[in-house]
């Protein structure tokens, strides 16, 4: 088996000419920069939640088995140079560009911060170092993708949030917005990559309240701490100069809570234990 790369999270092998080997890490990045401490379980839960819902969702995926607790073998495909963010509710990154006018929401949206969207909105970006958001104009601009996939990953998009909303319910968790991939395999648009708590936003129904910052069982529980003790400013202005961030060290707490948080959130949603 020949190691190909090492991303942010998993190390990807060549199994043969036709599959991939994922293997999930404990390692950990936010705001685009990279921790030199891991979080305990953290891959083993990614792993097991991508064999759950490549699973669970009916629309043609690129998985093929969990080859370990931290392990999957996948199809190889042309990856669409497009991430597909969903968004249900007034959070994150959406606030700040529709306070500066970037974006524009249906009219009537209650703008308060944790609000739930009248609908469901695609809200796509570039697949890049930083990724940048785009709406269908400019992403056939681009010429990321036609417009007959662009539609079509507009639909999927929706429809995967959707479902993946209804189990997260029931669970006793709010999916707030989500992040997904997609690529072509046999000329046919296939959702690839992972999904887990690092593509999306999950919060507990029992202690949700609007117009306050949730609490984060995935990866905003470090971009909360990263930016409640102003890191997140301390990243961009040394970008401004030309200078890789440094990254700070993350305390003991904010790395045991989010593995307890990520095995539970796990075991809610999917029925298993780790």
């Amino acid at each position: 088996m020949k190691f190909l790369t090492r991303g942010k999270v998993k190390d990807l092998y060549d199994v043969d000419e036709s599959t991939l080997l994922f293997k999930f890490s404990d390692r950990v990045s936010a705001y685009d920069v990279k921790f030199k401490e891991n979080i305990p379980k953290k891959g083993e839960v990614l792993c097991k939640f991508a064999e759950f819902w490549f699973n669970i969702l009916s629309i043609p995926n690129h998985f093929v088995k969990r080859e370990s607790d931290t392990e999957i073998i996948v199809k190889k495909m042309k990856m669409l140079p497009i991430e597909c963010v969903v968004r249900g509710y007034f959070y994150g990154s959406l606030v700040s560009r529709w306070k500066k006018g970037e974006v524009t929401l249906p009219e009537g949206t209650n703008t308060t911060l944790a609000a739930k969207l009248p609908e469901p909105i695609f809200d796509p970006t570039t697949k890049s170092e930083h990724d940048v958001p785009i709406n269908k104009t400019k992403a056939l601009e681009m010429s990321l993708v036609s417009e007959e996939q662009y539609n079509w990953l507009e639909k999927a998009s929706i429809e995967i949030y959707k479902k993946m909303a209804e189990i997260a319910d029931k669970a006793g968790f709010i999916l707030a917005d989500l992040k997904l991939e997609f690529g072509i395999l046999n000329d046919q648009i296939t959702l690839g990559d992972s999904i887990g708590p690092d593509e999306y936003r999950l919060w507990p129904k029992n202690s949700f309240e609007i117009g306050k910052i949730q609490e984060a069982y995935d990866k905003q529980l470090l971009r909360d701490w990263l930016t409640a003790n102003e890191y997140q400013k301390q990243f961009d202005d040394a970008r401004e100069r030309g200078e890789d961030p440094i990254a700070p060290d993350i305390p003991d707490e904010i790395i045991q809570k989010m593995t307890q948080r990520y095995v539970l959130a796990y075991e809610k949603l999917t029925g298993n234990t780790l």
